[in-house]
């Protein structure tokens, strides 16, 4: 079926590489949006990774391509292997293409700070475990103290997130570092750090370990594990984690649910590294938790991020402030251990 796909968009991608440019345009009239599809594509590295991400069919982005590249006059896609990949000029247009984003989030939050900020949405994307013990805080937060601005919460994880935030779907998102997301230095968000969430081992009761105050990891390395399916950031903290001991873990159980992940681990189904906030106290009782040994303790830093220039809309600085607070609160009951909480998913 892809090999289909391929053969229906090669015409137009060829027609892309091949449109030759006279001359560069002095006018130019661009659509914002096309130089969105072409920072996506960007990222996702082929036409047809770049059509499933944004819901369009290959020949649409294709033709969107082809016509920013005649809006602009300078080709933007070039032949590599058997696909295509982005030209200089194109490498080019999207430094600036950048900056014009950010100049019309300033611009649209400059027009939203000339009202008087009592009204307003906002719709937060969040994962599973910062949305209950951090963003439902900071939601009545912002109920009390800006009743007129209602904050949406919308369950999503990355890399998705920033799809969605970059398309406008989301005014706000809450998510964690890992590898393959952006750097901090990244002009196309301003970013706010909300509170480090330590990685905890999961060990049955009457494991041989369990009466240890903390564990090392390496002395885990023949244990058999649970961990998370989804390959993101929760897969990854536990994964870069054990590798730092030295070793990769043997596998048995995959799931994108901390409780159903602990519950195997209460039945003797192996060990786990959980983050705190999604460690329940009531399933405490049939597991030990430990934090791990030594100084460099993995956990997940988390964060927000929003579009640069909209942190200066009354609306998202209200919010963002609101998860500042809540963030803090929640970081320094933290420093007890794991909290009695509800059931979470690997997120």
């Amino acid at each position: 079926m892809v090999a289909g796909v391929q053969c229906a968009v090669e015409p137009l991608i060829t027609s892309i590489y091949n449109i030759r440019m006279h001359s560069f345009r002095k006018n130019l009239t661009l659509d914002v949006r096309r130089l969105r599809l072409l920072r996506e594509f960007k990222s996702r590295s082929t036409i047809v990774a770049t059509a499933r991400a944004l819901h369009l069919t290959p020949s649409a982005i294709s033709q969107q391509i082809a016509a920013l590249s005649r809006d602009v006059g300078v080709p933007l896609l070039t032949p590599h292997g058997r696909g295509v990949r982005l030209t200089p000029q194109a490498e080019l247009l999207l430094e600036h293409a950048t900056l014009v984003d950010a100049q019309l989030e300033r611009a649209r939050a400059d027009l939203a700070a000339m009202e008087t900020g009592a009204i307003g949405r906002v719709v937060v994307g969040a994962f599973a475990t910062v949305v209950s013990s951090v963003v439902a805080a900071a939601l009545s937060r912002l109920k009390e103290q800006h009743p007129g601005i209602r904050m949406l919460i919308e369950e999503i994880e990355a890399p998705e997130c920033f799809t969605r935030l970059d398309q406008g779907d989301l005014d706000l998102l809450i998510t964690v570092d890992y590898r393959a997301g952006p750097h901090r230095g990244d002009p196309r968000y301003h970013r706010t750090e909300l509170l480090d969430d330590p990685l905890w081992v999961v060990l049955p009761r009457r494991h041989r370990l369990a009466r240890m105050s903390a564990i090392d990891l390496a002395d885990l390395a023949y244990e058999r594990w649970n961990i998370g399916a989804s390959h993101g950031p929760c897969l990854e903290a536990a994964l870069t984690a054990c590798a730092a001991a030295g070793f990769n873990p043997g596998v048995d159980h995959r799931m994108n649910d901390w409780s159903a992940l602990v519950r195997l681990v209460a039945a003797g189904c192996g060990v786990a590294l959980v983050p705190q906030l999604a460690l329940d106290g009531s399933q405490l009782r049939d597991v030990a938790a430990r934090p791990v040994m030594g100084s460099s303790r993995p956990n997940r830093h988390i964060y927000a991020a929003v579009r640069s220039g909209t942190e200066l809309s009354p609306a998202i600085a209200a919010a963002l402030a609101a998860l500042v607070t809540a963030a803090s609160e929640r970081a320094a009951a933290m420093k007890s251990g794991p909290v009695k909480r509800g059931k979470r998913k690997c997120a």
